[in-house]
């Protein structure tokens, strides 16, 4: 089937199947990312019929990446982070670190190494940016006080794991680890990788935070909405690229970055806008690549193994936040809202196992079950979320504490 034409076909097929599942997912109010994941699975080498080019689709996947980062720190906001740091900033921190503590345990008891069992705990341990927002956005939820906690919320895992995402490569670098590397050597690579990201960071704040500003406004001159689309984009690949390259982080980082330079200048509200329609496809790749991943019968092979995840995912991470928000004497609301919204996994946790399993640390199936996971917790998240004001009510008829 046109094997000549390999990326034409693996795009046009992506994008093709991506449309007619993500409309099916929509209309049985399902978030489209299922739709997404779904014909990845069916274009995977697991399923019977036409395979895309696998890895033609992770190259793709790459800039999906890239862009979602990008996006990530165009929209990131200090001033909305303090706004609500009494409840986001603590309260990630603690359902990170004891969803990573539940998804280890249960892959230490499946006979995983240490290592590849706390990497797959952070991986069900971080929410789905797109899922989250556009979630809050179907229910009107957005400017609430709960959607803005978890908004503030989703930025600290956010950061999290793009810090993670720099660490693991430094900490983990061969298969098969069984003990953790000595304290010398952990404290070590922790500061030659905090002094290269330093550097990153440092140059991209003192240097491209005018330098990107400023061609920015040369491209606006010209009155060229396409050149100015151009230059959005080739910044943020070029900006994720370069930083793999010269300073050895991670694209994701760079992209941040670049990002988060461009939303202070004056134009960018301009570039979040007009790069939207770039990243929302390329981030369909990515998760179309994220599902050709997935063998299905993990769901015969491994049932037990599937419903621990989800359980983690779905009732773990909810229980977490529900506690950290009550025990700092907010309504019952406002909790449930805020466990419900992050009930799920997405973009980080892909691109967290896919490095795991990179580097050795995580068996094959890690993959399967992560996506099993995430299909899973996003399919249920909407109905999550409606029972939410449910078991407020019957709650409240229970308990004097449980009234607003």
């Amino acid at each position: 089937m046109h094997t000549d034409m390999p990326l034409i076909t693996t795009l046009a097929s992506a994008l093709g199947l991506s449309l007619v599942l993500g409309f099916i997912a929509a209309r049985l109010q399902l978030p489209a990312l299922v739709g997404y994941l779904l014909a990845g699975v069916l274009l995977g080498p697991h399923t019977p019929g036409y395979v895309a080019d696998v890895g033609l689709a992770a190259q793709l996947a790459e800039i999906g990446v890239m862009l979602l980062m990008f996006g990530v720190g165009l929209h990131f906001s200090l001033t909305d982070l303090l706004a609500v740091r009494r409840v986001a900033v603590p309260g990630a921190v603690v359902q990170i670190g004891v969803a990573t503590a539940l998804g280890a345990w249960l892959a230490w008891h499946w006979g995983w190494s240490w290592a590849g069992a706390v990497v797959f705990g952070l991986a069900l341990s971080v929410a789905s940016t797109v899922v989250l927002l556009r979630a809050l956005e179907a229910r009107g939820e957005l400017a609430s006080e709960h959607g803005r906690i978890a908004i503030g919320w989703l930025v600290v895992e956010d950061l999290a794991m793009v810090l993670v995402l720099v660490l693991l490569p430094a900490l983990v670098t061969a298969p098969g680890h069984t003990t953790p590397p000595d304290t010398h050597t952990v404290l070590l690579t922790l500061a030659r990788t905090l002094l290269t990201v330093g550097a990153f960071v440092a140059v991209m704040l003192l240097v491209g935070r005018r330098a990107l500003p400023w061609l920015l406004q040369q491209i606006a001159r010209t009155n060229s909405r396409e050149l100015f689309n151009l230059c959005v984009v080739a910044v943020a690949v070029g900006i994720a690229s370069g930083a793999a390259a010269l300073f050895g982080v991670s694209v994701a980082l760079g992209a941040f970055f670049a990002g988060l330079v461009l939303r202070e200048s004056d134009f960018g509200h301009r570039a979040a806008e007009e790069s939207l329609p770039f990243r929302d496809a390329f981030a369909v790749l990515f998760f179309v690549s994220v599902g050709m991943l997935f063998d299905p019968l993990v769901l015969l092979e491994r049932p037990v193994q599937v419903l621990g995840v989800t359980g983690v995912i779905v009732l773990g991470k909810s229980v977490v936040a529900a506690a950290w928000v009550l025990a700092l004497r907010r309504p019952l609301s406002q909790a449930l809202g805020i466990a419900a919204s992050l009930a799920q996994v997405g973009e980080f946790s892909f691109i967290l196992v896919g490095l795991g399993g990179s580097l050795g640390v995580l068996p094959p199936e890690a993959q399967s079950l992560i996506v099993a996971g995430a299909l899973l917790s996003i399919a249920l998240n909407p109905l999550w979320m409606s029972l939410m004001p449910w078991l407020q009510r019957w709650m409240a008829a229970r308990w004097a504490w449980a009234r607003d």
